[in-house]
């Protein structure tokens, strides 16, 4: 089924990527499933969106939702809008994931291509402030790495994760993320934790209401914030978030492609 052996099954993937938990604050600690969507929504799980939304060239899990005990959870539907598959997120003082779990080694990473569409932005929202570190959209990827090199914070955050989980958090996590006034290209540390680091690929109102597409090098961006090569590529999510400001916001995803590179020839 999986073309070499260094892809981790998806449980055990999935172990590594519940503790992104963790580096989201200590407050979103544990996971699991999220409630069954609405009358009136189309679940993200089984939709046209999740189909065309897997990598390329190597195997990956179930797109699935992750909730957070203790957070209202953002809701996620698909939608046909403006001529392409979409999941809409709305949040409501939520915040949650729709996640999928894969393991891509270092030496095929490529390149990740996605779109979304924002209406409008979080008034208060600051991702430089603990406090109101919210985003209307946010595109996540979750590494693994050698966990030695964590400080003594990182070390016990990790630790704190695996006694309350039994599961330990990503190295890294790199987020794709729009601010409301932090310049476009602009890169900063997560105010809660190092292991979270932000690029800005939108500032402000001026593209608001309009379809935004990217594609981005994923290791030239991971070395670009961390100053180091990035380990296998564990984890991809999305996330719209208002937990922080308690506000209400919604947004679009387009379909997410993860592009790998050839594997490497045998000598």
């Amino acid at each position: 089924m999986f073309p070499n052996s260094s892809f981790t099954p998806p449980v055990a993937a999935s172990r590594r990527w519940c503790g992104a938990a963790v580096l989201l604050g200590l407050a979103l600690l544990l996971g699991g499933c999220a409630g069954p969507t609405g009358p009136h929504e189309s679940s993200p799980i089984d939709s046209p969106w999740a189909q065309v939304s897997q990598p390329m060239g190597i195997p990956g899990a179930p797109w699935e939702l992750h909730r957070f005990p203790g957070k209202h959870p953002t809701d996620f539907s698909y939608e046909r809008l403006d001529g392409r598959d979409a999941i809409r997120a709305q949040a409501d003082s939520s915040a949650s994931l729709l996640r999928q779990m894969l393991r891509v080694p270092p030496e095929r990473l490529g390149s990740l291509s996605f779109s979304w569409k924002v209406p409008d932005l979080i008034a208060n929202a600051d991702m430089t402030q603990r406090d109101t570190d919210d985003s209307p959209v946010r595109v996540m990827l979750a590494f693994d790495g050698d966990h030695s090199r964590f400080t003594t914070k990182e070390s016990m955050m990790s630790e704190l994760s695996r006694m309350l989980t039994g599961e330990d958090m990503p190295y890294a996590t790199l987020m794709y993320v729009w601010s409301n006034k932090l310049p476009v290209e602009s890169t900063l540390h997560s105010p809660r934790t190092d292991r979270i680091r932000k690029i800005v690929l939108e500032s402000g109102s001026a593209h608001l209401g309009q379809w935004l597409s990217y594609e981005r090098d994923i290791r030239a961006d991971f070395e670009r914030c961390y100053g180091e090569a990035p380990g296998p590529l564990i984890g991809v999510a999305v996330m719209t978030d208002t937990d922080n400001t308690q506000s209400h916001i919604h947004a679009w995803y387009g379909p997410i492609r993860l592009k790998t590179l050839a594997e490497p020839a045998a000598h």
